[in-house]
């Protein structure tokens, strides 16, 4: 008996799988006509699952750690084979083993801009990609629905379904998250978990977890990208004006710096004639008379300008002329302007106000 335990021994087969790759979900253990030995031993490491398919059926399964394969060992697989009492000749199984370990640094984006409204820009297009995780979560609905016969499964063959499902999910997601587009980037982290919570119920059906999923960038059309550099510059210049008196001083000097140049003469003549340009504006604005403190005189009135204490004043109408008279406040000497005139004269030398110092003795002539 011991020679033929002895011989027995040389037959019992070790099943186990040594990932050596970084993308492979499934591997189909290859075994000559798919026969096990009785008693076989079964190695399961961690970040492991070992699945047993019997005639297309998935029957038992199994987690990390080592098995002796007998009758009491595989209950499912007995109860399908009719080994009601236990058998010891060698059987036929498939096995697959499955990495449940996170596939990490997948890879999604939206090949073409989502279209969505935003609460400040009204409708916009935007451009998004990230990063995102996933692991198995349940075996036996992966290779059900996902993985079938495939002997060495890769996340290539897979990638391609679970990105169409996030950029799908994106639009709805931030609709949902109710994030405006420009606050977008201080909050990928609040998207990227709504986009998360999104997608979970469709990858559970592959049997399949999102263990992160990470919104590196969004981004608008290049045209609106401008217009918002656009505005932000004119937000950082705040008051043109001013910005514009700065930018023809720094110019003038510049061009004072460099007097034999070609190019600062035309730049000197071009700032200095914006700036005199600019400075005249300026003082026409301030030399019309203000406006709010007084009506200005009825259409068709004579409005006469008269000089009192060495200021300007007026217009008064002529009928408010005869008051000044008597106040004292305009006299024969005093100068008077009205639209016509070339220069300010004397009033006692305007014949229409001549009339109005008819009661007043004339000057004392020199002595």
């Amino acid at each position: 008996m011991a020679l033929w335990d002895k011989i027995a021994g040389e037959f019992i087969d070790i099943i186990e799988w040594t990932d050596d790759t970084q993308d492979t979900i499934v591997y189909r253990f290859e075994r000559h006509n798919n026969e096990i030995k009785y008693g076989a031993q079964l190695t399961v490491r961690e970040s492991q699952v070992a699945v047993f398919v019997n005639e297309g059926q998935i029957a038992d399964v199994f987690q990390p750690g080592m098995v002796r394969l007998e009758t009491r060992n595989l209950p499912i697989l007995s109860t399908l084979q009719g080994w009601k009492y236990g058998f010891e000749s060698p059987f036929k199984a498939e096995v697959y083993f499955l990495n449940t370990k996170r596939f990490t640094d997948l890879k999604w984006g939206t090949m073409n801009p989502v279209m969505l409204r935003d609460p400040e820009f009204g409708p916009v297009r935007l451009r998004a990609f990230g990063t995102y995780a996933i692991r198995v979560k349940d075996p036996a609905a992966f290779i059900r629905e996902i993985a079938g016969t495939d002997g060495r499964f890769t996340t290539d063959e897979i990638t391609d379904q679970l990105r169409n499902l996030i950029v799908t999910s994106f639009a709805g997601a931030v609709a949902k998250s109710n994030i405006p587009v420009l606050d977008l980037s201080a909050n990928y982290d609040q998207l990227g978990k709504v986009i998360r919570d999104a997608i979970q119920p469709e990858f559970d059906a592959y049997g399949l977890e999102v263990a992160t999923l990470l919104v590196e960038n969004v981004s608008l059309p290049e045209e609106v990208e401008k217009a918002l550099d656009r505005r932000s510059s004119m937000g950082v210049v705040g008051d043109l004006g001013r910005y514009t008196q700065y930018q023809t001083a720094e110019a003038i000097k510049a061009a004072a710096e460099n007097p034999g140049g070609a190019a600062g003469i035309g730049i000197g003549m071009a700032t200095g004639g914006g700036l005199a340009a600019a400075m005249g504006a300026a003082v026409q604005q301030g030399a019309q008379p203000a406006t709010g403190s007084a009506p200005p005189p009825l259409p068709g009135s004579e409005a006469w300008h008269v000089a009192i204490d060495g200021k300007q004043a007026g217009p008064f109408p002529a009928a408010e002329l005869q008051g000044l008279v008597r106040d004292g406040r305009l006299t024969r000497e005093s100068l008077v302007w009205i639209q016509g005139m070339a220069n300010w004269t004397r009033a006692g030398e305007v014949a229409g106000l001549a009339a109005l110092f008819a009661d007043q003795p004339p000057p004392l002539p020199p002595a």
